[in-house]
């Protein structure tokens, strides 16, 4: 952050006035910043960041209920998989660019852009004709969500100190919390009673209030980079290849047995091309980028290694119990869009409220260590409990196995973040951000293709047996390709073939949900690497421009920072 009067920075660039009033200590390390934020400051920054957190949670789940009425409506055998894997896929290919722009335009203009684009691509989702426009809308949604929640964390870490931003971090998950609980619901209940069509109607005018907001109360410190000088230092073959390289192994995982055969020649090459190019990304990072898209320095230890992975698995589990669970309510349980929307709940509110009372915890103790290992044992639990449901049995045992799971996830959620941030320097704060929403939406696509795949593949195999109890006709609408698109046909058979048919989705889900204890148990092992560090309170002033390194040589980690501050001498 920069101080309240306007200053010029290394390019001539002038920072405009902000609501944060940092202090330096000159006597100790330049980088060096105490804030002293009203309450009217943290309000005016963290109100219009809850509404963007908001926002992007409520289309995170509102689709979900929502997704087989909109494959039966457009009659798309393929769309189950393609409307939530266009928003990731699109989402995760452009997260690690959104990091470095903020670093050269400032945080604020960033987040703009990001939300105008995700309310286009809404725009477009409500008015698509047919599925292919569609999945295009949900497409741009993708990148603009991505913009939005890596801007959010950003802004939040820029402001507050490394002890302190946990308990703000832990604000926005309540809000999330909120949006992505009663996602489901609305979403359900526009499907039953209204049209799908008003999942994406309704981000208009939430989303149009949020632009208000941020545009005329979000106060952040710019450093007016020009358009010309901003262009030039943009890392464009970084960029290029680390989005190349997602869209051809994304692509490749979607293709695979849904468009082309896994031993297809496109699937093949898509998965080995995207692997080569990130090789290539890896060296270009490493040896030859000026303004780094992802610095290798990120990865410059085991503990860091292990946060990203513990990161990874705990949104592959959240967001693929999201995706699957209201397919099983549908199918097993026999519930509506509505009600398969609150059977995920529990799942949402628990891990959010957990986040949030970790965050809040870490804010007053600067520990996070021991919470991880509590977290790894619910989630473990959790996970390993849906292996025991049985068909036809009451909510309640769901209820509660999403519940420990919840719990596990959302403790889960804050300490591999600060863990990763602990030993870097604010000049890696967006960066750092961007790296850890690009591995989340990685995981994120990887676990709705791999959970799609096994599913597909477990339909397959019942199908015979299927055959032999409906008949051919009726067994053909659930097979592999077709079963999560035909799951409301399940509602107008009869009792006997209800209970078949529940009984076969039932047995394809459970092989999922080992899937899910599979992920928990690698991000147990991950966490015996995770180590504890140092939390500081003391704020970093956000280091922004094209010459932002220029202005400022900061020590490499933040451990030769630390030492650089206990030799120092210190003012009171």
């Amino acid at each position: 952050m920069r101080n309240g009067n306007a200053s010029a920075n290394g390019n001539g660039n002038v920072h405009e006035p902000s609501l944060i009033q940092p202090t330096r200590d000159t006597q100790s390390n330049p980088n060096e910043v105490t804030q002293k934020l009203s309450g009217t400051a943290i309000t005016s920054i963290m109100a219009p960041l809850c509404l963007s957190c908001f926002l992007s949670a409520l289309d995170l789940t509102i689709v979900t209920p929502a997704i087989p009425a909109i494959v039966s409506s457009f009659k798309s055998v393929t769309g189950y998989v393609w409307i939530g894997s266009a928003f990731v896929l699109a989402s995760t290919a452009i997260t690690p660019v959104w990091g470095s722009v903020a670093d050269i335009w400032g945080r604020k203009p960033i987040t703009l852009i990001a939300l105008t684009i995700f309310l286009a691509g809404s725009l477009i989702c409500a008015l698509a004709p047919h599925m292919d426009v569609l999945i295009a809308g949900r497409a741009i949604q993708g990148l603009g969500s991505s913009g939005m929640g890596t801007m959010v964390n950003v802004i939040i870490c820029d402001t507050f100190s490394m002890r302190d931003r946990g308990l703000y971090l832990a604000i926005t998950s309540l809000v999330w919390a909120i949006g992505s609980a009663v996602g489901p619901v609305i979403g359900g209940s526009f499907t039953t009673r209204l049209n799908w069509r008003w999942c994406f109607w309704l981000n208009l005018p939430i989303g149009a209030i949020v632009f208000v907001v941020l545009l005329f109360f979000l106060k952040l410190p710019s450093p007016n980079t020009p358009m010309l000088v901003g262009l030039k230092a943009i890392d464009w073959i970084g960029s290029t290849l680390i989005i190349g390289a997602a869209l051809m192994i994304l692509l490749g995982l979607d293709f695979g047995n849904v468009t082309f055969p896994w031993s297809s020649a496109t699937v093949i090459c898509l998965i080995v091309f995207g692997a080569a190019t990130i090789a290539i990304f890896v060296i270009n990072e490493w040896k030859f980028a000026t303004n780094p898209v992802i610095p290798m320095r990120l990865f410059s230890n085991k503990s860091t290694i292990a946060a990203y992975m513990i990161w990874a698995c705990n949104f592959y589990i959240l967001i693929g119990l999201s995706y699957y669970l209201p397919l099983y309510s549908q199918s097993v349980l026999r519930a509506n869009a509505l009600e398969s929307g609150v059977h995920l709940m529990p799942l949402i509110v628990a891990c959010s409220l957990a986040a949030a009372c970790t965050g809040a915890f870490i804010q007053k103790t600067g520990i996070y260590l021991p919470i991880t290992y509590i977290a790894h044992a619910l989630l473990t639990l959790g996970t390993g409990l849906f292996m025991t449901l049985r068909p036809r049995e009451s909510l309640t045992k769901l209820v509660i196995f999403e519940i420990i799971t919840g719990a596990g996830i959302g403790m889960n959620i804050e300490p591999p973040l600060l863990a990763a941030q602990a030993v870097m320097t604010v000049l890696d704060t967006a960066v750092i951000q961007a790296t850890m929403a690009f591995i989340r939406s990685l995981a994120i696509t990887v676990a709705i293709v791999a959970g799609g795949v096994i599913f597909q593949n477990q339909m397959n195999a019942v199908n015979p047996r299927l055959d032999g109890q409906l008949g051919e006709q009726l067994a053909s609408k659930f097979n592999g390709d077709d079963a999560a698109a035909n799951v409301e046909i399940i509602g107008s058979l009869t009792i006997a073939q209800k209970n078949i048919v529940g009984d076969a989705y039932f047995d394809a889900l459970r092989s999922v949900w080992i899937m899910f204890v599979v992920v928990a148990g690698l991000s147990l092992v991950a966490n015996f690497f995770l180590r504890a560090h140092h939390l500081s309170d003391i704020s970093n002033a956000a280091v922004l421009g094209v010459d932002r390194k220029k202005s400022q040589e900061p020590p490499q980690t933040a451990i030769e920072l630390q030492e650089l501050q206990h030799s120092a001498p210190r003012t009171n």
